[in-house]
């Protein structure tokens, strides 16, 4: 049996806004029928990385193909067969939930015969069936995120793309609108989402693309990751900025990697740290080494 081809392969894309390099060199590929996290701080590139996907941005060079089509020339083709949830918009608050949905079904050209039935669908994916004749100015946050999802799913789309879909949200309904997600991944839906919240990459994610200056500086499962750049332990020490630095120069002897942390220090593969390091500084506090580690060690910021 073959491998499908991916779903989304970017080579070599550079974005330029005037002086800005938004995009710089990115090389992106999607396994088709798994979810991609793209991880990173603002300005990594993240959203204008989603804006070339669907054509609203062109690339200054390099090429884009979207389910086997070239992105921008036939842009209107495979946008018709994603579903695309942006960072920021907000449904029409005097129309139900069930008439946004329609309007949406409408656009995407799905079978008048068969618009019922797909709008109520998507109600049910968003869970929101039972709420489908409220005006959508009486829902929460939360509900007009599932709502706007619903909507990008009406038409039954191959592919789709999420630009930080839970932020500014609770933890409560973030971890709602994550069960949504998982689900569209476990039906097959390929997923690529955009984020900064390291726990929703750690959760939702088969592949992590860590993004940076607008390219990615690494690529792989979370566990990948681990393996690759942060081990399986760490150790903390703690203490005045005098005794941080004593850590950081003792650990940088041995060629281990460490990350400020607050108000501590954490040497990462820590399971190969010298007994004789660990005499000097004093046992610390263990702990497993995790994704925020490998974020912060490549690209020196911190994340929520």
């Amino acid at each position: 049996m073959s491998t499908p081809s991916p779903a989304i392969v970017m080579h070599d894309v550079v974005k330029r806004f005037g002086d800005t390099v938004a995009v710089d060199g990115l090389r992106l590929e999607v396994p088709t029928g798994q979810c991609m996290g793209l991880l990173g701080p603002n300005g990594a590139g993240k959203s204008t990385t989603m804006r070339l996907l669907t054509g609203q941005a062109h690339p200054t060079s390099g090429t884009i193909e979207v389910l086997g089509l070239p992105v921008p020339k036939r842009s209107k083709q495979a946008r018709a067969r994603m579903g695309v949830v942006p960072q920021e918009e907000r449904p029409e608050d005097q129309l139900t939930c069930r008439e946004q949905i329609r309007v949406w079904a409408t656009l995407f050209r799905v079978p008048r015969a068969q618009r019922a039935a797909a709008v109520d669908r998507a109600l049910a994916i968003a869970k929101l069936s039972s709420r489908a004749d409220d005006r959508i100015k009486t829902l929460s946050g939360g509900m007009k995120r599932r709502l706007l999802i619903g909507r990008a799913l009406v038409h039954g789309p191959e592919l789709m793309l999420l630009d930080e879909p839970t932020v500014g949200l609770d933890p409560q309904v973030r971890q709602e609108l994550w069960s949504l997600i998982d689900d569209l991944r476990n039906s097959g839906v390929t997923v690529l989402m955009s984020t900064h919240y390291i726990e929703e990459a750690e959760r939702l994610a088969d592949s992590v693309a860590i993004m940076n200056h607008g390219r990615v500086v690494a690529l792989g499962s979370p566990m990948e990751l681990l393996t690759a750049h942060a081990g399986t332990e760490a150790v903390e020490f703690y203490g005045p900025p005098e005794r941080l630095a004593e850590v950081e120069r003792v650990v940088a002897e041995t060629g281990l990697p460490t990350r400020r942390n607050g108000p501590a220090v954490s040497v990462l593969r820590a399971e190969g740290l010298p007994t004789s390091v660990l005499d000097r500084l004093g046992q610390g506090t263990r702990r497993a080494a995790t994704l925020e580690d490998v974020f912060v060690l490549l690209t020196g910021e911190d994340l929520e």
